[in-house]
């Protein structure tokens, strides 16, 4: 074999060594990318729940009824006898 015939082999493997390397690195990063694609659906899901849960907790808390509990027994409210009850006219 000549000079120029053997640097041309050395080059051709150098070429397929580089491309195998490339192959798989690229499918290593396509394997985190999927690893990390799942971790966030994970993460999404659980954000999911937890905002319908904070959803029914907040609507919960803001009923008639659970205001006017709030109001007695924190707030030491009640509700005007007629008597005590004084409207105001606008002009």
């Amino acid at each position: 074999m000549t000079i120029s015939a053997r640097l041309l082999l050395l080059l051709m493997w150098c070429a397929l060594l580089a491309s195998a390397v490339g192959v798989v690195w690229a499918k290593q990063q396509s394997r985190n990318q999927f690893v990390e694609l799942q971790r966030l659906e994970k993460e999404r899901d659980q954000l999911d729940t937890e905002w319908g849960q904070l959803r029914l907790e907040q609507s919960t808390l803001v009923t008639y009824g659970r205001i006017e509990k709030v109001a007695r027994e924190n707030l030491h409210m009640v509700i005007p006898a007629p008597n005590q009850v004084h409207l105001v006219e606008q002009p």
